[in-house]
């Protein structure tokens, strides 16, 4: 890719993508509010190289997750102020917009995809269920670690054929963080319902 007459190799993307969402993933554990600065910026290199690719659901996936990150950078701000007592706000609506934007997107993709080629059905599947696995992370629902461990071990068998090797490294470290942030969250949970508190109220 040539920007500004710099000629700008495929790798670099794939690359700073994927240490962006290590990093984001570390903030994850904690549950704390950085974690959506290093999700949203890992958008940006995956989304060009998804676009170089051609391999469109992904690059719409992009799309959606830097929608779910501003969403949920500032559901994440409003519930502490709900939670601080200090206002009040229309959580059903705000919880149901990404959904409508995100399936949009999602079918827009779809339409631009060719599904002659078997591969972009594996792509169909992953964009999907990855989609319900964000929706849960942005809920603190702990079964969304389990849903991302599925995804990542589907997207081996994808990256390893497109032979994108920055991604394709990236899901065995993905798989690994997942455990230990299901590990963690259902051991918060417990702790948590000890104390009669739901995760959802527990923001930091």
């Amino acid at each position: 890719m040539n920007v500004f007459g710099v000629v700008i190799p495929q790798w670099f993307w794939d690359y700073s993508g994927s240490v962006a969402v290590v990093i984001s993933l570390i903030y994850l554990f904690k549950k704390q509010i950085a974690y959506w600065h290093w999700s949203n910026l890992s958008v940006v290199p995956f989304f060009i190289l998804f676009v170089l690719q051609g391999a469109w659901l992904f690059a719409g996936l992009q799309v959606s997750y830097l929608i779910f990150g501003i969403h949920g950078l500032y559901l994440w701000f409003l519930e502490q102020r709900r939670d601080r007592g200090e206002i009040r706000f229309n959580e059903p609506a705000w919880y149901a917009v990404t959904w409508v934007v995100s399936i949009a997107i999602f079918g827009y993709t779809v339409y631009l995809t060719d599904f002659s080629n078997p591969w972009n059905w594996l792509q169909f599947a992953i964009v999907g269920i990855q989609l319900i696995a964000n929706f849960g992370t942005t809920r603190k629902w702990t079964w969304s670690w389990l849903v991302w461990i599925v995804t990542n071990v589907m997207s081996i068998v994808y990256f390893s054929h497109a032979q994108i090797w920055g991604q394709f490294g990236l899901q065995f470290i993905l798989i690994a963080l997942s455990v230990k942030g299901w590990m963690d969250w259902a051991n918060d949970d417990k702790h948590l319902e000890s104390r009669g508190i739901n995760r959802v109220e527990a923001i930091s």
